[in-house]
């Protein structure tokens, strides 16, 4: 069943699960659908979705449902990332009742998430203080490839954040932590690399650039890191060759080549990030050489991407040596502009360090405040029985019978009604089949009869055909053209009958759409090429999806890594073989170099599973061809 297909199946058990008016049906239905919408891109919707969902889950007091929403809303919000306050607002909402019901699975994840807000906002007490409490709760839970990344995620950011704060020893023992949780995992190299890097950082900024570089070195000896994490590499390049300029390397010229690899990668890849950190590196490297007019360009350029990626840190630095590298007024400018923005950040921290507590200080009076309207309410109700039932005992014990009898009968409707809706929903798939068994039956009722009574009669007035007569000739071979005819209507009638329509459109059909949503997502030019020898019903489900997730997986791999303009995919039947051709006219790579990535792992799984044969050709700046064939019985 396609995504589009799921999404509408999901709306309409939302509209049943309205109509039916049952609370806690109305609650899953939204929260399967609210999770399509994700897969969909339809954000405003997951957000109107969930809102309503928390709303209904409060008035029935479903803790977990609320809990859900909440949290799904924080995620809402932070993904964002211009919306940190309402994040942080339902993730503790979320977290508050994950805790009163001890899903301790789910108060890791949620803390995790509040830990990143608070060091976005630089509140780096407060990041420590949920990523520490966390690690104590994610000591409970069974240590799992999952619970390892997250553990490696949580020390990773405490030893960031010690080292922003400058406690450099507490920085380093977080990230060796990190490092040897990296180790123990089974696909952690790239976490391991990450990890020694972070321990590089702080090296550099203790003033140990011999540890800086041996550990950058280090990280750069790994073959496959460019084929692996293309950006990574560019990082730790630009990390080494500014650590050997720091340790006192003078072969300028080799130095400059590594600098300008690494902004080359950055600018292909079009990484903003990794690219400013090149250009400040350069600024420094030309003006401590006293390349003033080098040096004041890397530090325009390093000005530019910091203000449009709003990276304060980078941002000061650059005026700093704008303001050193031009002299007079236009440095002043920029010291002067130096001066305004650190006064502004510092401003904003100090009135940062107070807004989280705040905020949950808001939210636990807005909750005491529901408690207290909630507590006079149950107390004023309380009082009004007491009185209702000292004047008038004898009705309230006739009418409370009655009561109890309607009460009943609601539940009983409430358990009916669901299962109505559950056997409205099996009932689809009956009807479904019964249609497909139904016109097979009449396909085979009109191949098998009708057809060979018709065929039958064909031959015998052929037989009369050689009788004498010029005018009885005509006549019976007029019948036998009228009897080819309906005999051909017959059968396409039957072959139409035979095809099951319930299934949805052709396997090709389906591969154009994959194909046309992927390419018009990734901007690329496509050319879609297949042979109808090919019979796609007989072949098994089993090759479709796996030919399926082969296209998926390329166009990715492309998207990715290819850098690829054009791609042009075709299928051909060879002496019983599936030929399948994907070809692109991206970078390309070195196929001896690249077999250990995720996405040629995953094709290579998956031709080796049909039974076929998969080779990648590749060149770098030449492109990449992968021919797949597998073997076809009609």
């Amino acid at each position: 069943m396609s995504l589009d297909e799921q999404f509408a199946y999901a709306k309409k058990a939302v509209e049943y699960a309205n109509a039916l008016k049952v609370d806690s049906v109305t609650i899953k239905a939204n929260h399967n659908y609210s999770l399509l919408c994700i897969y969909t891109g339809d954000f405003d919707e997951f957000k109107r979705i969930n809102f309503k969902t928390l709303k209904l889950s409060k008035s029935i007091q479903d803790s977990l449902a609320m809990a859900i929403a909440s949290h799904n809303l924080g995620w809402y919000h932070h993904q964002n990332r211009f919306q940190n306050d309402s994040a942080y607002y339902y993730y503790s909402k979320a977290y508050k009742i994950s805790e009163q019901l001890e899903l301790t699975s789910r108060q890791v994840d949620i803390l995790i998430n509040i830990s990143e807000i608070q060091g976005v906002e630089k509140d780096y007490i407060g990041s420590e203080e949920s990523a520490i409490k966390a690690i104590k709760l994610a000591g409970h839970l069974p240590m799992d490839e999952y619970m390892k990344e997250s553990l490696w995620l949580l020390y990773t950011r405490l030893g960031t954040g010690a080292r922003i704060i400058k406690i450099f020893d507490r920085a380093l023992e977080y990230h060796e932590k990190a490092l040897l949780i990296a180790k123990s995992m089974k696909e952690g190299i790239i976490l391991q690399l990450s990890s020694e890097n972070n321990m590089g950082h702080v090296y550099k900024e203790m003033g140990d650039y011999k540890k800086a570089l041996t550990l950058y070195e280090g990280i750069l000896d790994h073959k496959e890191l460019f084929d692996l994490e293309p950006e990574f590499y560019a990082l730790v390049l630009d990390n080494v060759a500014y650590a050997r300029f720091l340790n006192g390397n003078d072969n300028y010229e080799l130095l400059e080549q590594m600098f300008e690899r690494a902004y080359f990668i950055s600018d292909s890849l079009n990484d903003p990030l990794n690219k400013l950190n090149v250009t400040i590196d350069l600024s420094n490297f030309y003006k401590a050489r006293g390349l003033q007019e080098k040096a004041l360009k890397y530090a325009e350029e390093s000005y530019q991407l910091a203000n449009d990626i709003s990276s304060n840190d980078i941002l000061l630095e650059s005026m700093i040596l704008l303001s050193e590298l031009n002299p007079g007024e236009e440095g002043k400018v920029y010291l002067k502009e130096h001066i305004k923005l650190s006064d502004s950040l510092l401003a904003y921290e100090r009135g940062i360090r107070n807004k989280f507590a705040r905020i949950e200080f808001e939210t636990d009076q807005i909750e005491l405040e529901n408690q207290r309207i909630a507590a006079a309410k149950m107390w004023w109700t309380i009082s009004s029985i007491v009185l209702l039932v000292a004047s008038i005992l004898v009705y309230i014990i006739f009418t409370q019978r009655n009561k109890n009898k309607a009460l009943k009968f609601k539940q009983d409707q409430q358990a009916a009604n669901e299962e109505i809706y559950n056997l409205m929903l099996s009932q689809q798939d009956k009807v479904d089949n019964a249609r497909a068994e139904e016109k097979k039956r009449i396909s085979q009722e009109l191949h098998d009869g009708v057809l060979g009574r018709l065929f039958g009669t064909r031959l015998s007035l052929d037989s009369y055909n050689f009788m004498e007569g010029k005018e009885a000739v005509q006549v019976r071979s007029k019948y036998i053209s009228e009897l080819q005819t309906i005999e051909n209507d017959i059968r396409k009638i039957s072959h139409d009958l035979s095809i099951d329509f319930v299934a949805g459109s052709g396997f090709m059909d389906i591969l154009k759409e994959l194909i046309e949503k992927q390419c018009e997502a990734y901007r690329l030019d496509y050319g879609f090429n297949y042979t109808h020898d090919i019979n796609w019903d007989v072949v098994p489900n089993k090759t479709k999806i796996n030919v399926y997730r082969m296209v998926q997986e390329s166009l990715q791999n492309i998207y990715k890594h290819a850098n690829a303009k054009t791609v042009k995919i075709s299928f051909q039947l060879k002496k019983s073989v599936i030929s399948l051709l994907i070809v692109d006219d991206g970078i390309g790579f070195d196929p001896n170099k690249s077999k250990k990535g995720i996405g040629l792992k995953n094709i290579n799984a998956r031709v080796k599973e049909l039974n076929g044969t998969v080779a990648f050709r590749s060149k770098v700046n030449q492109g990449t061809t992968i021919k797949v064939k597998i073997p076809y019985t009609p």
